[in-house]
């Protein structure tokens, strides 16, 4: 995941000016530093490479299924064909 910039010093700086100790403003900003630090964030970015990964996966499946199918449709058409064959000998 990417990690998000925080300038902490601006931070700590609006807290000031909006009436903040700059104790309790350093304090804060520490405090949502290391929380964001623990939290794991998607950006645009990250989640258009997921969209790219998953529509690669999709189109391998895709195409796998429709292989099987194919031969799915091979193998009914032949057994048909067999017991017709078998049916006129009958």
């Amino acid at each position: 995941m990417t990690t998000i910039t925080f300038d902490t010093l601006q931070f700590v700086q609006t807290l000031t000016e909006s009436g903040f100790e700059q104790k309790q403003a350093e304090g804060m900003a520490k405090a949502l530093r290391k929380a964001q630090e623990e939290t794991e964030t998607a950006t645009k970015r990250d989640l258009k490479e997921l969209e790219l990964v998953l529509k690669s996966e999709m189109q391998a499946m895709e195409y796998r299924m429709t292989i099987k199918l194919g031969a799915m449709m091979a193998g009914s058409i032949a057994l048909i064909a067999t017991i017709i064959k078998l049916m006129e000998h009958v």
